[in-house]
């Protein structure tokens, strides 16, 4: 759904919750990024591409869902001099715009890569929940000056009911992979227990102990002995 596709008299608020409501059915995590990159496309004036900077465990930074290769080039440009609107919008907690990356002076490690791109205006939006930073939503232009006040204000909404998405999209991973690995790891212990006349607490201690010497973790070991059962 374009900006030019709203009926008239529909509010950026009315347009956002469909925005929300959609977002929040996506499915999983990936499916989740790129309907949020999708949309602010199609919402955010100006925008020509955009992309996802996730934040991952050890404060690690990758692209995700990126609209382009000029995304890659840029983002990979900004992680590897530490410098630049996104990396600034995780870091200090703030939207960051540029309107000319051939006169800004803000990154100067950063913009000459940047700007010999062909872009020349970028926005990046901090996603964050309470006080959990996911990434930052970043949107690019080949125009200068594509970023006006309104439009980052408008994008701030957005990237807010992004943020929840993400998050939740996240959770539900996380407890589909706990779920899947509590599973294995019952299997497991009943496969020891039947095999080895132990009862549940001392099937459990064995996989720790397996888990322990093979320096794997406790899911992996469980895995690996119920792929393996009918070999040992």
């Amino acid at each position: 759904m374009s900006a030019s596709d709203n009926p008239a008299g529909e509010g950026m608020g009315t347009v956002l919750g469909a925005i929300a409501r959609t977002l929040q059915s996506e499915p999983d995590v990936e499916t989740t990024l790129t309907a949020i990159v999708t949309a602010a496309l199609n919402q955010v004036n100006g925008a020509e591409h955009a992309g996802i900077s996730l934040l991952e465990r050890g404060r690690r930074i990758r692209t995700v869902a990126p609209t382009g290769e000029v995304v890659i080039r840029i983002d990979e440009v900004q992680y590897r001099t530490g410098q630049g609107p996104c990396v600034d919008a995780i870091a200090e907690h703030e939207v960051f715009r540029t309107g000319d990356l051939t006169t800004e002076s803000r990154w100067p490690a950063f913009t000459p890569e940047a700007a010999a791109t062909g872009m020349r205006s970028m926005l990046a939006y901090r996603l964050f929940v309470s006080d959990t930073t996911l990434g930052s939503l970043n949107l690019y232009s080949t125009q200068t000056g594509a970023f006006g006040d309104e439009t980052q204000r408008d994008g701030s909404v957005f990237a807010s009911h992004a943020a929840i998405a993400l998050a939740s999209a996240q959770t539900e991973a996380g407890l589909q992979v706990a779920l899947g690995n509590r599973d294995v790891i019952g299997m497991a212990k009943g496969i020891l227990m039947q095999r080895h006349d132990l009862d549940a607490i001392a099937a459990f201690r064995m996989l720790v102990e397996s888990s322990q010497s093979t320096n794997m973790k406790l899911h992996q070991v469980a895995a690996w002995l119920v792929e393996h059962r009918r070999d040992l």
